[in-house]
């Protein structure tokens, strides 16, 4: 038998350490790296010809919802196509456990509403072979799987199950509710979770843009500050875990002395979603951005992940849900395309949208993106404004009246803020902004954010040189691994899990957006594949060559970070 199972020949290394980048060969045994420097090919079982490529970590990617896709799609793709080796699910306090039987349906609706992952696609996939956290844990154990998972808990799911649907949305838990949803937590985390999740925008604040199912909101939008420190409590007790947080209402000192105090009392570190750039607001950033600083400064492990790449939603009003925030949009975009369609053609609804305007996803900034309708195609890629002046009409009748003219398949595009390439530039150069928030599997017939991770290198560093590439690495790979808690991960170094993407530094580029029909229950979404990559490595396998996927299904549920079971510690 040959010392090594793999080797990496001839490439150049960048290690995620921020070190310099230099020419090595990477030997392979066991899923762990065994040795890097000038080595024997000959004692190698197998040889993969890095020659003229880059060999670097895999890419870690924290924001993601692939809790229902992980079952019938192991690479959770679009990550998997852009070097994603390990992914970290149960975003913004969703989730499918702890759920009891009889809330199963709610739960896969209210993820269908807020993320829009199709209903139909989640029911044909989830074995549903659980009820509590450290069950649902085990299926996603024992489920095939192309990356690597790290799983939190989040708070909504907790919030029903302890108090009921109805109670959860309707008051502050009780100091035993409160206990019980301590325990469950503290369960979780012995079995594995890596934290606990929320987004906490309260219904009256102008950033509420999400809604459950019913149109209500959801429990962790109403959850209490007590509920938020007798989780934060037990991590304190365990020393362990970290948590996501969205959290932003009207209130933005008030918000922030909260996230503060929370990180103070846990010592565990948070992660804020998310830091956006806005053309026509350039303190909107840098005030978060120098409040993130001084927490640093002050020791707080409190970090930001940013917006750094372009989120313009492709988008129709068959499934178009972004405008929750206001009430007289929520409430016309629900239903299925026929109910949507019959709220839209009343004369008496179209006055309250006229009156309605939202404030992310501005109407003044939607643009014609595809249309089937010959009259229609002069104004492809014209702003709907302009379109309507055009016409002689009112810009929400323009945008109602095209779409309804092809039964609401019009594909329209919106940015979620005026975009601004030199306020992106002091995002992305910004050495404690994490990158990303892919939101992987969450508006797949609207977003493709998931290549992210190519894009910045193609984009922030080959093409415009804002970061030196071993400082982009750091970024996609060791910083959000160390914050996240992975152990091991996110560096090449001997005994590290051998998570390793190896792709040519001048090809590598995000491939135009396609339509495919792969969704579980006849469904589609829009995806972006990449070119450039040669070799991606899952625990030292080969889950990707030249952009094919190989079959092999390596990667490991990382229960507290490590691939192994669980402990009581």
């Amino acid at each position: 038998m040959k010392p090594y199972d793999t080797l990496i020949q001839g490439g150049t290394v960048i290690d995620g350490r921020r070190n310099p980048r230099y020419r090595a060969d990477v030997a392979i045994k066991g899923g762990r790296i065994a040795a890097i420097g000038r080595l024997d090919p000959s004692d190698a079982e197998e040889v993969l010809d890095a020659d003229g490529h880059i060999v670097a970590p895999g890419f870690v990617d924290l924001h993601t919802h692939y809790d229902a896709q992980l079952f019938w799609d192991p690479y959770c793709t679009i990550s998997g196509y852009h070097g994603v080796t390990s992914v970290v699910i149960g975003n913004c306090g969703y989730g499918f456990a702890p759920v009891r039987a009889d809330m199963r349906r709610q739960a896969m609706h209210t993820l269908t509403r807020v993320e829009q992952i199709p209903y139909d696609a989640m029911e044909s996939s989830l074995p549903w072979s659980w009820e509590t956290f450290p069950e649902f844990l085990d299926a996603l154990d024992a489920t095939p799987k192309g990356v690597n998972v790290l799983p939190y808990i989040g708070a909504s799911p907790l919030l029903n199950y302890v108090m009921g649907p109805e109670a959860a949305k309707s008051r502050a838990a009780t100091p035993q509710e409160n206990a019980e949803m301590a325990r469950l937590f503290d369960e979780a985390l012995t079995a594995g979770a890596c934290g606990w999740s929320a987004m906490r925008t309260p219904p009256d604040s102008f950033s509420s843009v999400h809604r459950d199912a019913d149109g209500t909101s959801f429990p962790a939008d109403l959850m209490s500050n007590d509920t938020a420190f007798a989780l934060a409590d037990v991590m304190a007790r365990r020393n362990t875990g970290f948590m996501q947080m969205t959290m932003v209402s009207d209130d933005q000192a008030a918000d922030m002395a909260h996230l503060e105090e929370l990180a103070r009392a846990s010592r565990r570190p948070i992660v804020w979603n998310a830091l956006l750039v806005d053309g026509e607001n350039p303190d909107l950033h840098r005030q978060v951005q120098a409040w993130f600083d001084r927490c640093r400064q002050r020791g707080l492990s409190l970090y930001c992940q940013g917006m750094t790449t372009d989120v313009s939603m492709l988008f129709n009003l068959e499934v178009w849900n972004l405008w929750d925030a206001n009430p007289s949009w929520q409430q016309t975009l629900m239903g299925d395309r026929a109910e949507r369609a019959a709220k839209l053609r009343d004369p008496e609804v179209r006055e309250a949208l006229r009156q309605d305007h939202p404030v992310l996803y501005p109407l003044r900034l939607v643009e014609l993106h595809r249309t089937q309708l010959p009259e229609y195609d002069r104004f492809i890629g014209r702003k709907l404004p302009d379109i309507a002046a055009t016409l002689g009409s009112d810009p929400v009748d323009t945008l109602l009246d095209i779409s309804l003219a092809e039964d609401l398949q019009t594909t329209w595009k919106v940015p979620l803020f005026q975009q601004n390439e030199d306020l992106m530039r002091e995002v992305v150069q910004d050495p404690w902004v994490l990158p990303g928030v892919s939101d992987g599997s969450a508006h797949t017939k609207m977003l493709t954010s998931g290549r992210y991770p190519t894009e910045h290198i193609e984009e922030y560093v080959r093409k415009r040189g804002w970061i030196p590439l071993e400082d982009m690495h750091w970024k996609l790979s060791a910083f959000p691994a160390w914050v996240a808690g992975f152990k091991d991960r996110g560096t090449l170094s001997e005994g590290a899990p051998a998570d390793v993407v190896v792709y040519d530094f001048d090809g590598l580029r995000c491939l135009p957006d396609e339509v495919v029909h792969d969704v579980p229950g006849g469904d589609w979404r829009r995806i972006r594949r990449a070119e450039g990559y040669r070799y991606i490595l899952v625990n030292g396998r080969v889950t990707f060559h030249n952009g094919e996927c190989t079959g092999a299904t390596p990667g490991a549920l990382l229960r507290h970070g490590h691939h192994g079971k669980a402990s009581a510690s």
